[in-house]
């Protein structure tokens, strides 16, 4: 199985990898842009960006499957403060599907510092005094102490946007297009 995934951010490929490495695949890395912010602010614009890179990513080469992956951060109903969220959109060209991976509360400080128009990943690397902590552990292995990565958080997310292409009789789809979040 070929997929081209729609970044060149190691993380994103490794977690596309590592999530579907039971199908064996030949993953291709693809520079596109997402069409949306670098900081998508709201589910709307993460999911935007992680289709529109699914898309391009297939267009731009002859793989099965194009895989989109963006983070972003939102406001919850019900959840005080803002939230780190990522989703992944998988496309075969004619069906598209997607899925968010987990969600994490994002401490007030960043929080304050994202609403002044700062990016996620240079925020934490200040805060840690690290550089790239976005093509490494991410926020999500930050704010979690190790206990999930942003690798596996995003393979979440993944998961659950690519499951509904190779489920057993297609039992997941109870609609025109799948949801799993």
């Amino acid at each position: 199985m070929d997929l081209a995934v729609g970044s060149t951010n190691p993380v994103k490929v490794d977690a596309v990898e590592r999530t579907l490495e039971r199908f064996e695949p030949a993953v291709t890395a693809v520079a596109v842009d997402s069409g949306v912010p670098e900081q998508p602010w709201s589910i709307e614009e993460t999911v935007t960006g992680a289709e529109t890179r699914a898309r391009r990513a297939l267009e731009a080469t002859d793989a099965d499957y194009g895989v989109g992956l963006e983070g972003g951060v939102a406001r919850l109903e019900g959840v005080p403060g803002l939230s780190l969220i990522m989703w992944a959109a998988v496309t075969d060209g004619e069906r598209l599907e997607r899925g968010g991976g987990p969600t994490l509360s994002l401490p007030d400080e960043v929080a304050a510092r994202l609403e002044a128009g700062a990016e996620l990943g240079p925020v934490m690397d200040d805060r840690l005094g690290t550089d790239g902590i976005a093509e490494a552990d991410g926020a999500a292995g930050v704010l979690t102490a190790g206990l999930t990565s942003r690798t596996q958080a995003l393979g979440e997310a993944v998961a659950c946007a690519f499951g509904p292409f190779v489920a057993a009789g297609d039992v997941t789809r109870t609609t025109d297009e799948s949801r799993c979040y």
